[in-house]
């Protein structure tokens, strides 16, 4: 129980603190964060108007299962396992979720 609030933790913070880069160029659409502490599902939504179209987009998404941080979907440059590893989360408790290795068998 102690890990899964620390990793709940881990990953809003990471969440909040992409949520609220400024970008310069361009009023970005809006950055939602979205944590459901009860299923173990966390995602960063830009939503919005954009350039004259409606944008929605799921620029990350983490779900905890079994002790593990699963990550979905990565839109960004970021090296998330390396992120989350200099965040305190475990190497091993790390599973890329896009990837063959994480569809049981």
């Amino acid at each position: 129980m102690e890990t899964l609030k620390k990793y709940q933790q881990i990953l809003i913070d990471f969440l909040e603190e992409y949520a609220s880069i400024q970008y310069v160029n361009a009023p970005e659409p809006e950055q939602q964060v979205i944590a459901d502490l009860q299923r173990n599902h966390f995602q960063l939504v830009s939503m919005g108007w954009h350039k004259g179209r409606f944008v929605h987009d799921v620029v990350f998404h983490f779900d905890i299962k079994d002790g593990k941080i699963f990550i979905r979907q990565n839109w960004s440059d970021l090296r998330l396992a390396k992120e989350l590893t200099t965040r305190g989360v475990a190497p091993p408790d790390i599973v890329v979720g896009s990837t063959p290795a994480a569809v049981p068998a």
